[in-house]
């Protein structure tokens, strides 16, 4: 099943929250705090961009996994998941994007 790899990522990313910062890169950026995670998702993001710009759609696919691995970590650093998300996606399935979106909005 497709969410049976988040969830052991997600296993993953909790234990090295608590890891060594040597002994493993997710633990590092743990350790380096949110403003090196939130530095990563823009990169990652950008070479997401620059990817899909280029038309490759093979290195678009891994540049879209990197910058999905960096938003688990960064949603791990606030303790929460990819299951949070899903079920976000799922509240939202069957909603109009435009009524969804003015849910959301305050007045």
């Amino acid at each position: 099943m497709q969410t049976d790899i988040l969830k052991r990522l997600t296993a993953t990313l909790e234990a090295r929250k608590h890891a060594l910062p040597d002994t493993s890169y997710v633990a590092k950026l743990f350790g380096k705090g949110e403003d090196a995670i939130l530095k990563k998702v823009g990169e990652e993001a950008t070479e997401v961009i620059l990817a899909s710009k280029e038309g490759d759609k093979t290195h678009l696919v891994y540049e879209t996994a990197d910058l999905w691995f960096h938003c688990m970590v960064l949603l791990a650093h606030h303790d929460l998941s990819a299951q949070d998300v899903l079920d976000e996606l799922s509240r939202r399935e069957g909603l109009s994007g435009i009524a969804e979106k003015n849910s959301r909005t305050k007045e």
